[in-house]
């Protein structure tokens, strides 16, 4: 398994790089965007981990251009910024985990450990459907009635999370868990922000509700709607 570190603090970076090393994975170190973008163009890596204060491009460029470019490849994070609404951009951007520094190794490599898994599920079924809903995993694409709903990375992740679970309630901490990959309370109501987001686009301006709230428990979608 191979990973890029995108970070351009020495300590930090020497930290990380020992640590990832002795779990025997092959690490590629770069202090600034434009060498990020360089290794990112000419290699193949099956996990970014991107510090978002580079001294030249700034890791949001280099976010947008890993989403561009790859959809389908994990980005953890790395950030002094802890604040819902900072999560909130960075996961619009695509992040798929967010690591506040300073951090432990062992959480950090937790976090390193289930985005390889999530990337590796077997017999993955590429177009799952609600209803009139159809959420195209290969194509990125979701449609409700033949009408193409426009969503974020994270807004995609959450309501393929959703579908795949159809008819099932979901507690916030278990978005939390499947969707960010963490498993803290802090990040919960963070979960409201995005059904919310999520509600709008796939629910507003049709008869049928599909996404519902079970109160005091969490979040459903199902075929019989709202």
């Amino acid at each position: 398994m191979r990973i890029l570190l995108v970070e351009d603090e020495e300590k930090v970076a020497r930290f990380v790089e020992r640590g990832l090393k002795a779990e025997l994975y092959l690490v590629d170190v770069v202090a600034d965007g434009k060498t990020a973008l360089h290794h990112l163009e000419h290699f193949s890596y099956e996990v970014v981990i991107l510090d978002l204060n580079l001294p030249d491009i700034s890791g949001h460029e280099v976010l947008r251009y890993i989403r561009k470019s790859n959809r389908s490849l994990p980005v953890l994070i790395l950030t002094a910024r802890d604040s819902i609404a900072d999560k909130v951009e960075n996961f619009e951007l695509g992040a798929d985990d967010y690591l506040t520094k300073p951090f432990s190794f062992t959480e950090l490599v937790l976090r390193v450990k289930a985005l390889l898994r999530r990337g590796q599920s077997p017999n993955r079924v590429d177009v799952l459907q609600v209803a009139d809903l159809v959420l195209d995993r290969s194509a990125h694409q979701v449609r409700r009635k033949e009408h193409l709903i426009e969503l974020t990375a994270k807004e995609f992740a959450l309501l393929e999370y959703l579908m795949m679970n159809a008819g099932r309630v979901l507690s916030r901490t278990m978005i939390v868990e499947n969707v960010w990959d963490q498993s803290f309370e802090g990040l919960t109501n963070i979960v409201d922000v995005y059904v919310r987001q999520l509600r709008k686009k796939i629910d507003e301006g049709h008869e049928v509700k599909l996404l519902r709230t079970v109160r005091g428990v969490g979040y459903s979608i199902s075929e019989e709607g709202a």
